[in-house]
């Protein structure tokens, strides 16, 4: 079962975004930056992020990999300035490899501006609910 309420899976399912990635330094400064790469497993949640270029040489990797946390931000902006997303924190594993990737597995999930009926609404729920 998906850890996604409906409204928050098809938005992440609705066409590509760019996302936020944060993670944090050794020295615990959050380090953020936006990645277009990413794909939602619908059944587990597990948010995949691939790079274009060396990703296992990226900051992002090496913070994943030490601290085995991140959390992302899917989002965007509808007129007139209504804003939605879908945040994403949890468990992280950087895999090496011939296509490697890292993988977020979701712990907390925080999403607005979903609901139609209710533009403001944010919802919040742990991912195993």
């Amino acid at each position: 079962m998906s850890p996604f309420s409906k409204p928050e899976l098809a938005y992440l399912q609705s066409g590509r975004r760019l996302a936020r990635l944060a993670t944090v330094s050794p020295d615990g400064t959050p380090h953020i930056t936006p990645v277009s790469d990413w794909t939602v497993d619908p059944d587990s949640g597990v948010i995949e992020i691939a790079g274009r270029w060396n990703l296992t040489a990226t900051k992002k990797f090496h913070d994943a990999a030490r601290t085995g946390r991140a959390a992302i931000v899917i989002d965007d902006v509808q007129e007139p300035r209504r804003p939605r997303a879908v945040e994403i924190r949890g468990r992280a594993e950087a895999v090496d490899g011939p296509a490697p990737v890292i993988r977020i597995h979701p712990e907390r999930i925080i999403s607005w501006g979903l609901d139609s009926d209710d533009p403001g609404a944010r919802h919040a729920h742990d991912a195993g609910r």
